[in-house]
């Protein structure tokens, strides 16, 4: 008979911080829209929103998403700040910040993009 140690996986301690860690990243995504080990989208961060407004695109990953969503955006005149684009298989996930919030009309539009599935405003 062998005796190993114990991983320490299923300490008070361990579940503690398993559980910190969870409202840590789920906080991360609802004021920020990062994403960290989520099992159907790929990590993604820009760190605080810091710009007047941040939006998020879930979406298919197909060709000319990116040439879709910053269309619409030229449309409203938006600036871009800063903008990520990640993938994970058949997911992707698209982010970026304006220097000004955007019109309801073009929040719909994108929306509106066939391959889209969400689009958030965090900010």
């Amino acid at each position: 008979t062998f005796i190993t140690t114990h991983s320490g996986a299923g300490t008070g301690e361990a579940e503690a911080n398993c559980a910190d860690m969870a409202i840590s990243e789920l906080k991360d995504y609802l004021e920020n829209g990062n994403i960290a080990n989520s099992v159907n989208y790929p990590t993604c961060s820009m760190g605080k929103a810091r710009a007047a407004s941040r939006i998020a695109c879930l979406h298919a990953n197909v060709p000319n998403m990116i040439g879709q969503i910053t269309a619409i955006l030229a449309k409203d005149n938006a600036n871009v700040q800063r903008m990520v684009n990640e993938s994970a298989g058949e997911n992707a996930y698209t982010m970026f910040d304006t220097d000004e919030h955007l019109e309801d009309v073009t929040i719909e539009a994108l929306k509106a993009i066939p391959a889209i599935y969400r689009v958030r405003v965090i900010k």
